[in-house]
């Protein structure tokens, strides 16, 4: 816990974890707003359900178009001006008189501004912490899963007090308050050589080849590859989370257990972020191929059919080894060029984003065809195989010497 907490040591860290907090909070607020406020309007709930992953599925489009800004421009500039655009769009969104299809217009800019904001604000974090880098990085995962745990109970009950309008007004208000607090109290932070990538030489890189920087990047380094795929590992155990109502419904839970069924997974990965980090970084890196099996591994036992209780033990289990997350992700944004920093954590993450919506949508297709219990069951084969390559490629990596070349943890 110690050198978890030593993150918080330094005082730009400080300062984006509680934007990055702000803004979350005010997200969860925002999805459950808009969709209680569509359903209000229209008393549909597929609308009302379209509405919430339209909130998620522009990511797939700005995270691969738009990531290069924060490898372009100073770092902080680029975070200050998506927290300005966010809290302008959603002010509008929270005029009464706004009709809803022009809501969802509203909702897609909203989420486009979100990834450079993210990818500027990944490269500037090791440059912030250093060897602290992992530690804040496990702080990250702690909070966003405990806000994933706690945020949607929370957030209908502030929705339903205040009103959706209202809600996206408080929305609206965390981004200005995240823009406030990185405009004073965080560096300029200018990309290396001025952002110019990987066309230095020849007038600077072209539109399209800073789109594909990071992905050429990603293509070229084999380590970097292999941490990318034991990332998108997640699209076979995202699974369970689309089915978590009807699995209830087949098990005989009542509706109350099915956020139960959701938060369990997220709590063994805050437990499993804190537990690694009472273990050495060498040991951390080593482990990474074996804990990205061990996530998908429990979810093999939903061929038994398991009872609810079982069910959440298997799941949080697999929750517990998913926390080997951190370590690759650390260590991917750590061994990625500076200069392209930016543009690899956008095509990372946003091959992570689509491949958890193709692991959903495959998932309900397959439990309409053998049922919820037999769906998770074959994530979690095919994910487990998936992994054991996956596993295999990166013990040919040799972890130590991948651990050796990261900067000394602090």
């Amino acid at each position: 816990m110690g050198a978890t907490r030593s993150a918080f040591a330094v005082r730009g860290f400080r300062l984006l974890w509680l934007a990055g907090l702000l803004s979350v909070a005010g997200d969860q607020l925002a999805r459950v707003a808009l969709s209680i406020l569509v359903f209000q309007r229209t008393g549909s709930a597929a609308l009302s359900a379209a509405t919430y992953a339209l909130s998620m599925l522009p990511a797939l489009v700005s995270g691969a178009l738009l990531s290069w800004l924060a490898d372009r421009y100073p770092r902080r500039r680029v975070m200050v001006a998506c927290d300005v655009i966010r809290a302008l769009l959603v002010a509008v969104m929270a005029v009464p008189a706004v009709p809803l299809p022009l809501m969802a217009a509203l909702l897609v800019l909203v989420q486009l501004a979100e990834a450079p904001f993210s990818a500027a604000q990944g490269a500037v974090l090791p440059e912030l912490l250093g060897g602290r880098y992992e530690a804040g990085q496990a702080v990250h995962q702690v909070t966003t899963q405990l806000c994933l745990v706690l945020g949607f109970a929370a957030a209908a009950f502030v929705v339903t007090g205040v009103g959706a309008r209202a809600a996206l007004a408080i929305d609206a208000a965390t981004f200005a308050a995240s823009a406030l607090l990185i405009r004073a109290g965080l560096g300029r932070h200018p990309p290396p050589a001025d952002g110019e990538g990987e066309g230095e030489g020849e007038g600077g890189a072209t539109w399209w080849r800073r789109i594909a920087g990071g992905a050429v990047a990603v293509s070229r380094d084999r380590t970097l590859g292999t941490l990318v795929w034991l990332g998108w590992l997640a699209l076979f155990t995202v699974v369970p989370e689309g089915l978590a109502v009807p699995y209830a419904q087949q098990v005989g839970a009542g509706g109350e257990w099915i956020g139960v069924l959701l938060a369990a997974e997220p709590a063994g990965a805050v437990a499993g972020a804190l537990l690694l980090r009472r273990f050495a970084r060498p040991v951390r890196v080593r482990a990474l191929g074996v804990l990205a099996v061990g996530t998908s591994a429990p979810l093999v036992a939903f061929w038994g059919r398991p009872t609810l209780g079982t069910a959440l033990a298997l799941l949080f289990v697999s929750g517990l080894c998913s926390a080997y997350q951190v370590t690759a992700g650390a260590t991917f944004v750590q061994l990625s060029p500076p200069r392209l920093r930016g543009r690899t954590l956008g095509f990372a993450r946003t091959g992570m984003i689509a491949g958890q919506g193709l692991g959903i949508v495959a998932g309900g297709l397959l439990a309409q065809l053998v049922g919820p219990a037999a769906a998770i069951a074959w994530a979690g084969t095919a994910g487990a195989l998936v992994a054991l390559a996956a596993a295999a490629a990166w013990a040919r990596r040799s972890p130590d010497a991948v651990s050796a070349a990261l900067p000394a943890e602090a």
